[in-house]
Parts: C-alpha cells; structure tokens; sequence
C-alpha cells in the first residue's frame, strides 16, 4: 500500500490535482424562430409548416427559385404579414411586435428609399422612424456602403448598384442585431456583389444574425448555413458541407434538384 501511494504522490495524479471538468457552455438562446408557420392566401399556400430555430451571430440563406416562398417567409419572421398558423419570435419577442421593430433591419427586394431625397436625408428618415436623431449613425452608415461622398446626392440620380447600396445603409441605420435581406443582389454588378458579402461576414463576425434570400446558388457557398426552399416547404437545411455530402454531389445547384426530386418522390 505505501509503495501504491508513493507511485501516485510521484506522479502527481491525486484527487487535488485531478482539476475539475469545465462546464458545457450554455447553448445560446435562438435569435429567429419559426413554429408551424403557414401562410394562405386564399387557395394558395404561401408557406406550409415551417419551423426552425437560428442561432445568433451567423448568415443564413434561404435558397430556393422565385415563387418558393422566400419573400412570404421573410415577411413572417418580420411582422410584416400575418401568419395563418403558427407564430414567429425574434429576439425572444412574439412578431408582429412594434417595439422590437427597432431590433430589426429589413432590406426589401425593391429600393425602399425615396428619390427626391438625397443619401444622407434617406438614411436619416429611416433612422428617425427607428427613434434614432444622432446624426453619426446616418454619417457611419452611408461610409459604411461606401457612399459618403454621395451623402448629398439626389437618390435619382444614383445608378442602379449605389440605389441598392442606400437600401442597405437605411436597412443598418439603427444597428440592428437582426437583419433580413430580401434579394439584396440581384441586379448588381459582381464587384458590389462582392462588397455587399464583405459588409454581411463582418456584421455576421460581430454577432448580429443574418438572413439572405437568393436564386442564385453561386451565393450559398457565403453563407454558413443553407435552408433549401420550394413550393412553401423546406426541403433542406445544413451546412454548405452537409448538404454537399447529403446529396452526393459538389454543385450546390446539383444538391438542390436532388432534394427536389427526393421531395417529391417523398410526396
């Protein structure tokens, strides 16, 4: 016995020096969630039984053709429309809610911005209705898309590509820590492209949480984590990388119509 004791005195492997196991970290509350979302409208159905929770600080896409319910959805989450079942929360707060408006940033598919303002005098209303009157949150947010130096330029007169750009500076205005961006692409030339993902990964690496709707697969491999869409249902979610290996293919486009078919074999 006193040579078993010694061995372990020697080796230093006694109970005092076992250190304690570290907790598991507390899995973080989600910041969007979706319960049996259904939408009618009349005899279509928009949006059939959808639920998830998203877990804060990370881009997700909603990926599906045109007519898969991505805008339908969208409006779900924001309050924008009424469910006809189910319900959504964001932040923890049952939508539609007024009040948590001010914690959510919505990019429309069109330009939500008014053309007889200028840039700056856009940003500024929307960061007012937001109950925002500091003036460096309208300065920041035009530097931030890259137009301070057409802050007082008519948003007529803007081209096509920096009119998204000011959709976007009056979506970010109030410093939402949820954003929903509705198509915020689509029509723009590769190089905005690209500087649009670069302005989503660094909101997403500051924590906020991020939705993107898009038809375009290319897009998919920027977001960390993919909800396939079509017909109103969720077809698929993971992972670029999950849903590469689920489907057996490498093309995110190939990986889609696989879930399709798979869909509709399951129908």
């Amino acid at each position: 016995m006193a040579t078993d004791a010694a061995a372990i005195e020697a080796t230093g492997a006694t109970d005092a020096s076992v250190e304690p196991a570290e907790p598991d970290a507390p899995t973080p509350e989600p910041a969007i969630r979706a319960v049996g979302l259904v939408k009618r409208f009349g005899p279509v159905t928009a949006v059939e039984g959808m639920t998830f929770d998203l877990a804060p600080g990370r881009i997700y896409g909603l990926l599906g053709p045109n007519g898969s319910g991505k805008t339908t959805l969208i409006r779900l989450l924001t309050g924008m429309t009424k469910a006809t079942e189910g319900h959504a929360e964001v932040l923890g707060v049952r939508m539609p809610s007024r009040a948590n408006l001010v914690r959510i940033g919505y990019m429309t598919q069109s330009d939500g911005i008014y053309p007889a303002l200028t840039a700056a005098e856009n940003a500024r209303f929307f960061a007012a209705a937001y109950g925002v009157r500091d003036d460096t949150a309208v300065t920041e947010a035009i530097a931030l898309v890259g137009l301070g130096d057409r802050a007082r330029t008519i948003a007529a007169t803007l081209s096509g590509g920096q009119r998204r750009l000011l959709s976007l500076a009056c979506a970010l205005v109030h410093h939402p820590p949820v954003l929903f961006l509705d198509e915020p692409t689509v029509g723009v030339d590769p190089l905005l492209r690209v500087q649009f993902w670069t302005h989503f990964r660094d909101l997403a690496d500051a924590g906020d949480t991020i939705v993107v709707s898009s038809h375009v697969m290319d897009e998919a491999d920027r977001c960390d984590e993919l909800l396939f869409m079509r017909a109103g249902r969720m077809i698929a979610r993971g992972s670029r990388e999950d849903l590469r290996a689920q489907s057996g293919t490498d093309d995110l486009e190939a990986a889609f119509l696989v879930f399709v078919g798979a869909g509709e074999v399951a129908a």
